[in-house]
């Protein structure tokens, strides 16, 4: 995950080349990105379904399960 700095850096960086762009080159930008959304709001409606299959599946884990399995992982 990039740091707030990080991220405005980039976007000023974007910002001048969408400012320099064609008008035909915005529309193709804004059509990936809109595409890029939509597909990332998919993954994320299939994580959930996947997580509720997984849940009726298995049943769900006491909140002290999750905290030492995200202390594994953070190790």
């Amino acid at each position: 995950m990039k740091t707030e700095q990080d991220r405005e850096e980039i976007i000023k960086a974007i910002n001048v080349l969408l400012n320099q762009a064609y008008d035909s080159t915005l529309d193709e930008i804004f059509a990936l990105l809109k595409r890029i959304d939509e597909e990332e709001e998919q993954d994320d409606l299939k994580a959930y379904d996947e997580a509720k299959e997984d849940i009726r599946i298995n049943g769900t884990m006491s909140w002290e399960e999750v905290k030492k399995e995200l202390k594994k992982e953070v190790v």
